[in-house]
């Protein structure tokens, strides 16, 4: 069970990043992973009273607070019309609706979970992350770097600009509400396509390819696929998520191109 002494809903994210400082202190979100834990802390950091808990649309980007439950992004009605529904597939087999209710946008970013659907949803778009002091990143970049306990910074809020892709998203998963096996988000702008990939059982991670060169949407997946490393658990041997990973990723494409999707 997660234990803390002190409790402290801050008024400013100045007073969150000072306390911050102390590796006695933790910020918390939705708390839903941290109370399966046994971590003692002296601190815990609330930032529910700073007013990032809300998804702000304009002409070019949306902008989505790290308090932000999952709830919100599956029921958003701006983002699944611009981005074709990946954010309600991305969240619907996430364990329940009282579960995404609690559970945080930036705890799920900021964690980089491996087995994260947000993560790998979000790094198929363009999409940036905004640290309190770190100032504003491509979430790519900032997804390669190792969750430490020394990080003492505090994610803001993402942003995901408005640049025209066309997105898709599927995952595998051996009962409805379980982790996925694999998860693959697919985008496409023009002739250049975004293939991202996580639960592999790894944390997301995202290549580019364009059309050039390729004779079929199944080559091109499978060259996709390729450019990923694969481990085995109990979920599922590498070998079987790279498979997977073909097949969905074409599958994907298809479904962006509108082309069949009947084939295995």
């Amino acid at each position: 069970m997660f234990r803390a002494e002190d409790y402290v809903k801050v008024d400013s994210l100045a007073e969150a990043y000072e306390l911050c400082q102390k590796r006695s202190s933790l910020v918390v979100g939705g708390n839903v992973w941290l109370k399966m834990t046994g971590v003692t802390k002296r601190t815990i950091v609330d930032l529910s009273g700073l007013g990032l808990d809300k998804i702000e649309e304009t002409g070019d980007e949306f902008r989505i607070g790290c308090m932000c439950t999952l709830r919100q992004l599956e029921i958003h009605q701006g983002l699944n019309q611009y981005f074709g529904g990946i954010f309600k597939e991305c969240t619907r087999h996430i364990v329940g609706v009282q579960m995404r209710n609690c559970a945080t946008v930036g705890g799920s970013i900021f964690a980089r979970f491996g087995f994260s659907d947000i993560l790998t949803c979000m790094m198929a778009l363009d999409t940036y992350v905004e640290l309190y002091h770190g100032g504003i990143m491509p979430l790519a970049e900032f997804a390669k770097r190792p969750v430490r306990r020394d990080d003492r910074d505090i994610l803001v809020r993402i942003i995901i600009k408005k640049d025209g892709r066309k997105a898709a998203y599927a995952t595998q998963r051996n009962t409805k509400t379980d982790f996925p096996v694999i998860a693959c988000c697919v985008s496409r702008g023009g002739n250049v396509w975004y293939v991202s990939v996580g639960a592999r059982p790894s944390r997301a991670q995202v290549v580019k390819i364009t059309d050039d060169g390729f004779d079929s949407l199944a080559e091109m997946a499978r060259e996709a696929a390729d450019s990923f490393s694969y481990g085995t658990n109990t979920r599922g041997s590498s070998g079987y998520r790279r498979q997977l990973t073909a097949v969905y990723t074409r599958r994907l494409m298809e479904r962006l191109t509108g082309r069949s999707v009947n084939r295995g």
